[in-house]
């Protein structure tokens, strides 16, 4: 990209953000791989030697989505409160998580896409960033399930059962709305009732 955000014009940022919200559409819909610089180009109505003046490769743009997503799709699991109520931090982050992919389909399946081919772009902040966070809330969990405050459970096998289980809803979109069928307009009520009473009565400590 050619100019750091402080010293980029009004312009330049709208041109950035045209960009990026096109590549979101591109890269989410055929991966990495499959997504082309002039489906990009295509897609944000720019020529591509327009486009190449801001990122000079189909990485670049890549990069920069992912870093650019990295923050928003960590905060939810960031901010689970050591302090708080253990069992409702959890099933607060059951539905933050089910929410986005509610709300931002498109970018969990460009995570999926970009994991499921190896991360190539990624792999140094899913050890940078993701790892040492995940490490982290792991062990408020555990502190949690040691202190009796929760159910045992395995924490990081725990973080993936709710990854999986939410995302599912955006990253296979298609295959729930096939299955449901379309007198269902909006599976995410009833999405959000069955996850949360399932990990509620995993976790919820007998009476």
């Amino acid at each position: 990209m050619k100019d750091s955000a402080a010293g980029q014009t009004r312009i330049q940022r709208n041109k950035i953000a045209t960009i990026t919200e096109a590549a979101l559409d591109v890269f989410s819909t055929y991966g990495f791989r499959g997504a082309t610089v002039d489906q990009v180009a295509k897609a944000a109505r720019l020529s591509k030697p327009n486009l190449l003046y801001y990122f000079p490769s189909k990485e670049a743009i890549h990069t920069h989505l992912l870093s650019e997503l990295m923050d928003v799709w960590l905060a939810p699991l960031r901010d689970i409160d050591p302090d708080g109520d253990p069992l409702e931090e959890i099933l607060t982050y059951v539905r933050r998580k089910l929410a986005m992919s509610r709300d931002m389909p498109r970018e969990s399946r460009l995570f999926a896409n970009e994991v499921l081919q190896g991360a190539p772009n990624m792999k140094d902040a899913l050890k940078a960033d993701l790892k040492p966070l995940v490490d982290e809330k792991a062990a408020v969990i555990r502190a949690w399930m040691d202190g009796g405050e929760l159910r045992p459970a395995d924490p990081h096998h725990l973080i993936f059962s709710i990854w999986s289980l939410t995302q599912h809803y955006a990253d296979f979109e298609v295959q729930v709305d096939a299955v449901l069928g379309p007198e269902v307009k909006d599976p995410f009520p009833a999405a959000e009732t069955y996850l949360l009473t399932l990990f509620g009565r995993m976790l919820k400590l007998a009476p």
